[in-house]
């Protein structure tokens, strides 16, 4: 009796893919996206350092070599600025009026925001988009009635009117950031404390607001970066007394003075003074502003 040899069989070789190719491209791709924000960071940052130089050099200095570094710090400039063209009258104004206009903002933003995203009622949809419309609206297309609104409402000219109206312009972006937010915040810490007999005011201001923190400083920020750089609209509702005018439209008489006066380095002076809070405000709350524009992409 003959035994037959069975068959070998040999394992199949692996295919081995190679994706150099591919990473190739994501090299490409990376370096180009690198270059890009490098240069744009350069476009950015390198004004900003020139106007900071500036400040504290003379005006010969600024004519004869505006690239040169100040032979010394001239810091009577600061104080020219500061003084004399009134930059700290305006600083102090606007300072006002802004903490007043975002802190009305995010308090009715917030409140409106949390509804929209928690509650069920008839027209909620159409509240809602109501007020993302407004983000459709720029301010100079509304300029005209609403100059004769602050006016017949005994507004015109004072800082509660500029409030109210900073805080109506800032809502819909704020509703429409904050109502997302406020959805990817879990359901069950508020119905825990629902059943531990926390109303809805107390849930609210105790439970929900601290844990949508990150959301509330990224739009705090956004809010005060954009009421800060106003300009169009202190220059409709402020006119005629200088004592009340915003630093925007401090800077901006400064400018034209200089066609006169020659006094550049009092001019740069001033505007650092104006960049100064919103280089502070960005460095204190970068990473605040990258958690709150990142958390609602979790859950």
């Amino acid at each position: 009796m003959t035994t037959l040899d069975q068959p070998t069989t040999t394992a199949p070789t692996p295919v081995v893919r190679r994706d150099r190719p591919v990473r190739r491209e994501l090299g490409v791709a990376n370096t180009l996206s690198h270059g890009f924000l490098l240069v744009w960071g350069l476009l950015t940052v390198l004004p900003l350092l020139w106007m900071f130089i500036s400040s504290f050099k003379t005006n010969g200095e600024i004519l004869a070599d505006p690239w040169s570094l100040p032979g010394a710090l001239h810091l009577d400039n600061w104080a020219r600025a500061w003084t004399g063209a009134h930059i700290g009258r305006y600083f102090l104004n606007s300072m006002v009026v802004v903490a007043g206009s975002v802190s009305l903002t995010m308090l009715m933003g917030a409140t409106a925001a949390y509804v929209f995203a928690r509650y069920e009622f008839r027209g909620r949809q159409v509240v809602y988009y109501l007020f993302v419309g407004g983000l459709m609206f720029p301010v100079f297309l509304a300029l005209v009635p609403l100059f004769f609104v602050v006016r017949n409402a005994g507004l015109f000219n004072t800082w509660l009117g500029l409030i109210l109206v900073y805080a109506a312009y800032s809502l819909p972006f704020t509703v429409f950031f904050l109502t997302a937010f406020f959805r990817t915040l879990p359901t069950s810490v508020a119905e825990a404390a629902l059943v531990d007999g926390c109303g809805h005011f107390r849930l609210f201001f105790r439970v929900m607001l601290p844990m949508a923190r990150p959301g509330l400083i990224s739009v705090a920020i956004f809010n005060f970066l954009s009421h800060w750089n106003q300009f169009l609209l202190p220059q409709v509702l402020l006119q005629g007394d200088e004592s009340k005018w915003m630093l925007a439209q401090g800077l901006f008489a400064l400018s034209v003075s200089q066609g006169y006066a020659g006094d550049y380095a009092r001019l740069f002076a001033g505007l650092s003074i104006a960049v100064l809070p919103v280089l502070a405000v960005y460095v204190a709350f970068q990473r605040q502003v990258q958690a709150g524009l990142t958390a609602g992409q979790l859950k």
